[in-house]
């Protein structure tokens, strides 16, 4: 009877993918690119150390590697479907089976890291790479994910072109980077993403960031103008004003040229970093505060908030901003407070809530490490501007599938990531870059 029963269940889950696949397909334009499509997504839903094309040929048809290679490389790397298309066609199928579990409660903006060697592959500079956790030579893609309690789906995916690559016509007309796109920081890029997302009415969230995005005063800005509220990341140096301070109003007009509108600042009345004012709130001020379950322990650590308005360049502005929590945390044992938030959360948000809230990115840490590790997100050989985006664009499809499939089960009802049979690869293969046989 178990047997059976399993043997049902996986039955169900090929009819799922199958008609999961077909539904995606109608968003690439073309009847042809339909069979690459199922092979190149069934090829990172199978088990395998590399998902990039050559290996993923050679488990799907190791008869036919080399006519299978060049099926999956030209769809990936040159067909000219649309990634904003077929994501749309993603969430349209996995965001309603995520809201079974509850509603979306986050859109969490972050960065990911995709080690790379040399200098030719789209967009590849020294550069902080989260997945390394230091400077180093990669590429690196901004995303937005919807969030719940559940799980997270990426919904949007776009490469940072650092400067030097943006300002050099020869690497981008060889990795074939659109002419339309030009250097934006990566808070401006992920407020683009945003303003997409809400116009393609996408359920709301909170907007979760760290202090990379947080930071950036226009992005900050461009979010409250949308009309979303933010709990995120800034740096110790950001400048507010401490409560029962506030800066100077203009100058009284003299009655010639024009009125006076900026606010002023003086040596007792000007703002102060956050740091600064942490350090400066009384013991009583600080409180325990645990936000979640730990794999072992319960997270836990040592918070206070303050309704502070924000200073940043304020002396050039005839208004105050409007007040907003500043919440900073300081673990027992530090020297001295080690995060800061700013959030737009309602002022009669309990400390508990505000708390729980900033610390809702870690969600896509563990979705991201799967999609790296299983899906083969990091894994695209190509150079190209066009098939780095399809392979993530592709990877976000298969992961939509598992995440929609985890939404149908309990947690110890989940079915086995694989679907379909893995063919035995040729005696003969070798992975493109991979040692002779038998060298360690």
């Amino acid at each position: 009877m178990v047997k059976h029963s399993v043997e049902h269940r996986e039955r169900g889950g090929q009819q799922r993918l199958d008609a999961y696949l077909n539904e995606l397909a109608t968003a690439l334009g073309h009847a042809d690119r339909e069979d690459p499509f199922r092979s190149y997504c069934l090829g990172l839903l199978l088990d395998g150390d590399r998902k990039s094309v050559e290996p993923m040929a050679a488990r799907l048809d190791p008869e036919h590697v080399q006519a299978k290679h060049q099926s999956l490389h030209h769809f990936v790397a040159q067909a000219a479907w649309s990634d904003t298309a077929l994501l749309e066609a993603v969430h349209r199928h996995v965001v309603p089976a995520l809201e079974r579990h509850g509603p979306i409660t986050a859109w969490i903006v972050d960065d990911t890291g995709i080690p790379k060697k040399g200098r030719h592959s789209v967009g590849v500079a020294r550069q902080y790479c989260g997945q390394l956790g230091k400077q180093d030579n990669c590429q690196v893609a901004v995303t937005l994910s919807l969030a719940n309690d559940h799980a997270s789906l990426p919904v949007a995916w776009r490469l940072y072109l650092p400067e030097a690559w943006a300002g050099d016509a020869e690497r981008r007309v060889k990795a074939g980077v659109p002419p339309d796109i030009t250097f934006q920081t990566k808070p401006r890029i992920a407020l683009e993403q945003i303003r997409a997302a809400c116009a393609a009415g996408l359920p709301r969230g909170l907007v979760l960031t760290d202090a990379g995005y947080g930071n950036d005063t226009d992005f900050r800005t461009g979010l409250t103008a949308l009309g979303l509220i933010y709990a995120v990341g800034i740096q110790s140096s950001t400048t507010v004003w401490a409560p029962g301070t506030r800066p100077l109003p203009p100058k009284p007009w003299s009655g010639k040229g024009r009125r006076p509108t900026r606010l002023r600042r003086d040596d007792d009345h000007k703002p102060v970093p956050v740091k600064d004012l942490a350090l400066s709130l009384p013991a009583s001020q600080w409180r325990s505060v645990t936000w979640r379950e730990g794999t072992n322990t319960p997270r836990r650590s040592r918070f206070a908030s303050v309704r502070v308005p924000v200073a940043h360049r304020d002396n050039e502005r005839a208004e105050l901003r409007a007040e907003e929590w500043l919440l900073i945390e300081w673990p027992d044992g530090e020297a001295e407070p080690t995060k800061y938030w700013l959030s737009t959360l309602p002022a009669d948000t309990p400390l508990p809530d505000l708390v729980a809230a900033a610390k809702g990115r870690w969600r896509i840490e563990r979705d991201y490490e799967e999609l790296k590790q299983e899906i083969g997100l990091g894994h695209y050989e190509g150079r190209g501007w066009r098939g780095f985006h399809h392979h993530a664009t592709l990877c976000i499809a298969a992961y939509g599938f598992l995440i929609a499939e985890r939404c149908l089960f309990p947690p110890r009802q989940r079915p086995d990531r694989r679907y379909g049979q893995v063919p035995a690869l040729p005696a003969t293969f070798r992975p493109r870059g991979a040692g002779a046989a038998g060298t360690p």
